[in-house]
């Protein structure tokens, strides 16, 4: 798949240039060293999965994003993961693209030394050396965005992933991008409302995405979160969890809303034509 003219190809170009620039000071066997050393990566499935009866919530530790800039200046990201954890978050997201949404890999390793829930290295990942990297600095959970990888690319970091003993939130958008998630296996597929070829939002068009996800595979609804309605709508949709960063972020009381989110109750995938009861 070859993608032109979009604001995910603009973002994957400086990824690259970023990504050579580490390269270059940190050879790849001295990133490996440090990930052999570092210790078992947790189970986010099993913390995003929690009982089944309220929804799961990935927080996020988000600056800025391409479509709405500055959010916040998050001076000490350890200090608002620490507050995401404590309100009963499944997992904390750590933005780790410097050029459009403010993050590093300080960050990450910030809020992996204070939290002992699982944490999500969010990237745009399109290199080993970037799932390497990940575990290296503690990431149990690896973003992989379907719209930014071929199916041979897709596959392969999927089973690094996998091999390093992490997990993988596979992202989509469009129908077919569900369907290449599923047969690639996720067992943690996220829909993404946002569009990020356009950065158009629609969260209807991702509640429908999210009904196509048999049981078994959890399911993430990612994006276009402002309130508690929102997360009960992705609960209708038959999401197990959502990934919340603007609205957490952009609040007086993070932990507050955090923890309103996670009480929203489960409603379980909606049954799939041909499956029996």
């Amino acid at each position: 798949m070859t993608l032109t003219g979009t604001v995910l190809d603009e973002i994957i170009v400086g990824v690259r240039e970023d990504l050579a620039a580490r390269r270059a000071e940190v050879p790849l066997a001295a990133v490996e060293e440090r990930a052999a050393a570092t210790a078992p990566a947790r189970d986010a499935r099993a913390s995003l999965a929690g009982d089944g009866t309220t929804m799961g919530l990935i927080a996020e530790v988000k600056r800025r994003s391409p479509s709405k800039g500055a959010l916040s200046e998050i001076p000490e990201p350890a200090v608002l993961a620490a507050a995401y954890a404590g309100a009963g978050a499944s997992a904390i997201s750590v933005l780790t693209e410097e050029r459009r949404f403010g993050g590093t890999l300080a960050d990450l390793d910030a809020v992996r030394a204070r939290v002992e829930v699982p944490v999500l290295r969010k990237d745009f990942v399109v290199d080993p050396y970037q799932v390497t990297e990940a575990r290296a600095h503690g990431a149990d959970l690896v973003l992989l965005i379907v719209a930014a990888l071929d199916d041979a690319l897709l596959r392969d970091l999927h089973d690094q992933i996998t091999g390093l003993g992490m997990q993988a939130l596979v992202e989509t958008h469009t129908e077919e991008e569900v369907e290449r998630a599923l047969a690639l296996g996720a067992d943690i597929v996220g829909v993404n409302a946002r569009n990020l070829r356009t950065l158009d939002v629609d969260l209807d068009r991702a509640a429908a995405l999210l009904r196509r996800i048999p049981a078994g595979p959890l399911a993430i609804g990612e994006s276009a979160v402002a309130g508690v309605a929102d997360v009960e709508a992705y609960a209708a949709a038959g999401a197990d969890a959502v990934l919340v960063g603007e609205a957490l972020v952009t609040t007086d009381d993070p932990a507050r809303e955090a923890a309103a989110f996670r009480a929203v109750t489960r409603r379980g995938r909606p049954q799939q034509d041909g499956e029996s009861r």
